[in-house]
C-alpha cells in the first residue's frame, strides 16, 4: 500500500516515523522552507529533515489549491495529514482509495483550527487528545474513526502537552490504519451543536491581563510556554512570563501590582488573589528565574510597580 504523508512542524514527526516503521511511505509534502535566525538562513521544515533521512521524495508547493499534480503522480492509496498548515483541495481528498485521514491534536468536535493545544490549556480544561479522522473539504469537519484522550496536569505546558499529544497521535493513528484498510472501521459523524474553533493565537492574545483570576492567568501563561509566550510591560518594557504559580488571596492592592517579592518569585495581585511569576524573560536578556531578577533590580524598587 503506497503512504503519502503530509505535515510540516516537530508534532508531525513522531507520526511519520511510526508510518516508515510500518508502511511503504512512498511520498511526503510538506510547506515551503523557511529562513529562519539573524542571517535568514534556508531551514527545512522537521518533517522534510526525517524525510530526507530515509531518501523520501519531498514536495513542498507553494499553494496546493494550484499545484497538486505532483502529489497525484505518486499514486497513493492513502494519504496521511498531520498538522500540514495548508487547506487540502478536493482533488486529493477524492484520489486516494482509502480516503485522506487526519490526525488532529483535539477532540472533536471541541477545537477545530490551528491551535488547539493552545486553547486547551488557556481554556483550564482537564483533558485533551487525539481524533483521527477521514478529511473533507471543511476545516477540521470530516468524520470521526477513533480518538484517544489524556489528562491535562497543573504541571503541563504548552510543551509538555504537545510532546503527549504527538506520541498519542503516532500511537492511535497505527493502531487506527488496519481497520481502515480492511473496511471495518467506525464513521462517526461530528455533532454541529457541540463545535468549538481553536484560530490560531493573535499577538494581542498573548498580553497577560492581570484583572482576570489567579487561575485565569496561570493558564494563560502555561499555554504559551515556551513559545510564544505571554508578555506584560513593566518599567516600560515588554518582559515574557513563561513559568507561574498560584498564589495566596492575603495581598490588597491594584490589580497587575508587585505586591511582593518571595522565594518563589514575583508576586502579582490579580482579581481574585495573586500569581507568582518564577520564571521571565527580560526584554534584551536571557530567559532567568525571577529570583535573579530580583536580585539585580531590587526588592525595593519592584514592589508597588505595576505590570501594563
Amino acid at each position: 500500500m503506497k503512504v503519502v504523508f503530509m505535515g510540516t512542524p516537530d508534532f508531525s514527526v513522531p507520526v511519520l516515523q511510526g508510518l516508515i516503521d510500518n508502511y511503504d511511505v512512498v511520498g511526503v509534502v510538506s510547506q515551503p522552507d523557511k529562513r529562519v535566525g539573524r542571517h535568514l538562513e534556508l531551514r527545512n521544515t522537521p518533517v522534510k529533515e526525517l524525510a530526507l533521512k530515509y531518501n523520501i521524495p519531498v514536495i513542498q508547493p507553494i499553494r496546493i489549491r494550484e499545484d497538486y499534480q505532483d502529489i497525484l503522480n505518486l499514486n497513493p492509496d492513502i494519504i496521511i495529514t498531520c498538522a500540514y498548515g495548508q487547506i487540502i483541495p478536493k482533488e486529493i481528498l477524492d484520489y486516494p482509495k482509502y480516503g485522506c485521514i487526519n490526525v488532529h491534536a483535539s477532540l472533536l468536535p471541541k477545537y477545530r483550527g490551528g491551535a488547539p493545544i493552545h486553547w486547551s490549556i488557556i481554556n483550564g480544561d482537564k483533558k485533551t487528545g487525539i481524533t483521527i479522522m477521514y478529511m473533507d473539504v471543511g476545516m477540521d469537519t470530516g468524520d470521526i474513526i477513533s480518538q484517544d484522550e489524556i489528562e491535562i496536569l497543573d504541571s503541563d505546558n504548552l510543551e509538555s502537552v504537545h510532546d503527549k499529544l504527538s506520541i498519542l497521535g503516532r500511537d492511535l493513528l497505527l493502531e487506527t490504519l488496519p481497520s481502515i484498510i480492511d473496511g471495518t472501521n467506525d464513521r462517526l459523524k461530528q455533532d454541529e451543536s457541540k463545535v468549538e474553533y481553536a484560530y490560531n493565537i493573535k499577538r494581542e492574545e498573548e498580553h497577560i491581563d492581570f484583572n482576570k483570576t489567579s487561575r485565569e492567568v496561570f493558564n494563560l501563561i502555561r499555554g504559551l510556554s515556551p513559545i510564544p509566550s505571554s508578555n506584560s510591560i513593566l518599567f516600560g518594557e515588554e518582559m515574557k512570563i513563561l513559568e507561574s504559580k498560584i498564589g495566596s488571596d492575603n495581598y490588597s492592592g491594584t490589580c497587575g501590582e508587585i505586591v511582593d517579592c518571595t522565594k518563589e518569585g514575583i508576586v502579582v495581585k490579580t482579581s481574585d488573589g495573586s500569581i507568582i511569576l518564577t520564571k521571565i524573560k527580560p526584554f534584551g536578556k536571557k530567559l532567568m528565574d525571577a529570583n535573579s531578577y530580583v536580585n539585580g533590580i531590587g526588592k525595593d524598587k519592584l514592589i508597588g510597580k505595576v505590570f501594563e
